[in-house]
């Protein structure tokens, strides 16, 4: 017996929530490290933070921004290729459905038949679910295409923090 391998991610929704479940952690964990840094450099830096301090604190806002900017843009376009694979898919599930119609219609006996069911189901049941599968893969894959942004900047920044020695000031 063959096993068949899937060679894309969006056929097995668990695989792509899963990787999205890691995704997610690994930046909530360095989200954690970043705000523990940056507020304990508030603390030290006082009411005068020095000019390191005040560059470190306004890239703080703009990276915010910007991976907000960059998430919602990726997720958009995810979007518009996800609304397109779907209307084709809808049209496809039509046709089929139509055809099998008019062919029940005109072969009362195929209707009939255990073969002529068999194909109803496929048509009418069967398909769906294989798109409902694909779809439920794309909304995992729209998460990660919109976690990829804010995912990057937050374990770039807990990697150059970490280097980075809190010294109060003189």
């Amino acid at each position: 017996m063959s096993v068949r391998r899937l060679h894309y991610p969006a056929a097995n929704p668990l695989l792509v929530w899963s990787q999205v479940a890691l995704k997610t952690g690994e930046m909530l964990f360095a989200s954690a490290q970043v705000i523990s840094h940056r507020t304990g450099r508030m603390a030290m830096a006082g009411p005068m933070p020095n000019a390191r301090d005040r560059k470190e604190f306004t890239l703080m806002g703009q990276e915010k921004l910007e991976a907000a900017q960059e998430s919602a843009a990726a997720m958009a376009m995810r979007l518009f290729a996800m609304q397109s694979r779907m209307g084709s898919a809808m049209l496809e599930q039509w046709a089929a459905s139509a055809g099998l119609f008019w062919r029940l219609a005109l072969n009362p006996a195929m209707a009939a038949s255990l073969g002529g069911q068999a194909k109803s189901w496929q048509a009418v049941a069967a398909a769906p679910l294989a798109a409902w599968s694909r779809t439920f893969g794309s909304v995992a894959e729209l998460a990660q295409h919109g976690l990829k942004p804010v995912h990057s900047r937050a374990t770039a920044n807990a990697r150059r923090l970490a280097k980075v020695k809190l010294t109060p000031p003189r």
